[in-house]
């Protein structure tokens, strides 16, 4: 340990402690919300071959996504008439662990580089305070001190970027789940609509383009 800290000094522990957390976090997110897509897309295809007949009491609300378009199905119109106000506040509830995930990672993407200048001025530091002391100092001494502020400025960019990259995966992610919620919501609510107003009911495919127009009208 005494031999890591002195080639990395403790800047670079803190760097390789963020870069765990920041791995960890992206590999628990991505695949969270993979699943939780491939669970919701799934159900979506079953609700359309059954002409959406299946009930939303046999949906899988320990999936984020399900219970967002699961609590828009019970409570719309109870409380608001702007959906895509309700799902904004269902996905602030409900994927409120993965947005704290994804703010961390975002943290760790800034300070990660902070951290890596950080230990690069200490490492400068170390260089003249052995040239300060030392009228011809050893040139072990003087590697030892540029070489740590070297690799703490490098260490900080390799934390930094793939922490930045999965940021915004994990961000353009959560986006595209937004924008499924309401457009199924709109369609699922037009299917129960047409099916209490005894018409035929359409499969979600068809009521795509119904959706989408009264999403337009609702913008």
């Amino acid at each position: 340990m005494q031999m890591l800290l002195d080639k990395i000094g403790v800047m670079g522990i803190f760097l390789i402690l963020l870069s765990v957390f920041g791995l960890y976090l992206s590999i628990k997110n991505s695949l969270l919300l993979q699943l939780v897509g491939k669970e919701f897309r799934g159900l979506m295809r079953k609700m359309d071959g059954a002409a959406g007949k299946l009930k939303a009491h046999s949906w899988n609300t320990n999936n984020p996504l399900i219970n967002v378009v699961h609590n828009i199905i019970q409570s719309h119109g109870a409380h608001s008439q702007d959906l895509r106000a309700e799902v904004a506040y269902l996905f602030h509830r409900n994927f409120e662990k993965v947005n704290r995930d994804v703010t961390y990672l975002r943290l760790v993407s800034v300070v990660s580089p902070l951290l890596g200048l950080l230990g690069t001025v200490l490492g400068m530091v170390k260089v003249f305070q052995v040239l300060a002391e030392t009228a011809n100092p050893e040139p072990a001494l003087l590697a030892a001190g540029i070489w740590q502020a070297l690799i703490t400025t490098i260490m900080g960019l390799c934390v930094a970027v793939p922490c930045l990259f999965f940021y915004y995966h994990l961000s353009l992610k959560m986006k595209g789940f937004r924008i499924e919620a309401v457009e199924y919501s709109y369609q699922i609510l037009n299917l129960h609509q047409q099916g209490g107003a005894g018409e035929k009911p359409k499969s979600a495919v068809a009521a795509v383009p119904d959706a989408v127009a009264l999403a337009g009208r609702n913008g």
